[in-house]
């Protein structure tokens, strides 16, 4: 006796969105929201879908419309999917060397904030010896932050001032501290040492950042010391080297004067008492800005 094969249920067959009150049979294959389905019984179907008599082919997810997203491209957060700019990325960037109030640009999200504080002013000679030399300024610290500015339209930023350089038997005034709001702040370097009161010459330190800098310590001060022919350059900020320090010549005479910080460095020591000290650099801030 012949047997009697049925060709259109070689392979699955489609068909289309399920639907209620419809007959099925084995190896049909449904839609079911973003989801499909292979039919594993023969039935008919009831007011709802329910899986028993079906397997699970593909899990599928909604996308989200693509009418005016051209040229973005598709991310997920973990639970759903959205469109993103293919141009995402750092947009721009803004500059502080004095005080003043940030305000986001359009389309920025996420900022970079970089804020160093003033340096310190090098010290005047602790003497009146042809070899004395007075201490160079440290420099500010430095903080690095990352800001989520989503919901935050401005930020009033602060820019340490750099100390003036002593003079003849003064020290150097320490740099004032920058900040970024209540973000996150760095303080100045110390004045470098010029006889008037003691001083550490330390660099100042970040706070409150994802990471926090100190910036780099003023060099020694000396009184009638063989070796003193050049006062100490100030130390070194995140963004500038710090100023030289002045110098003689064989002669004993002062020619070349202390040097001023930059963006946060210390001033230079000066030599002998014929010249101020270095006055350290103002602070600075930098935000990078991205969509």
């Amino acid at each position: 006796m012949a047997t009697q094969v049925d060709l259109g249920k070689i392979r699955p067959v489609w068909k289309g969105n399920w639907a209620a009150s419809t007959a099925y049979e084995q190896n049909d294959m449904v839609k079911v929201g973003v989801d499909s389905y292979i039919c594993t019984a023969a039935h008919t179907s009831g007011s709802t879908f329910a899986d028993t008599n079906w397997d699970i082919l593909a899990l599928g997810a909604e996308l989200p419309t693509q009418t005016g997203n051209s040229g973005n491209f598709l991310q997920t957060d973990g639970s759903s999917l959205s469109w993103a700019s293919a141009s995402a990325g750092l947009k721009s960037q803004q500059i502080f060397t004095s005080s003043g109030t940030w305000t986001k640009p359009a389309g920025i999200s996420l900022i970079k904030v970089y804020v160093t504080g003033g340096g310190g002013g090098g010290g005047g000679t602790p003497g009146d010896d042809t070899n004395d030399t007075g201490g160079s300024g440290g420099a500010g610290g430095t903080v690095i932050k990352i800001i989520d500015v989503t919901s935050v339209s401005s930020v009033y930023v602060t820019i340490g001032a750099g100390g003036a350089g002593g003079g003849n038997e003064v020290s150097g005034n320490s740099g004032g501290a920058s900040s970024f709001g209540s973000y996150c702040s760095a303080t100045g370097g110390d004045g470098g040492y010029g006889g008037s009161s003691s001083r550490t010459q330390h660099g100042g330190i970040g706070s409150g950042g994802d990471l926090n800098l100190r910036g780099g310590s003023g060099g020694f001060w000396a009184v009638n010391s063989f070796d003193s022919g050049k006062a100490a350059p100030g130390g070194d900020s995140y963004f500038g080297r710090g100023g030289s320090g002045s110098s003689n010549t064989w002669s004993n005479q002062n020619t070349v004067a202390a040097q001023a910080g930059v963006y946060g460095s210390g001033g230079g020591g000066t030599f002998r008492n014929s010249s101020n000290g270095g006055a350290g650099g103002a602070g600075i801030v930098v935000i990078e800005e991205y969509a």
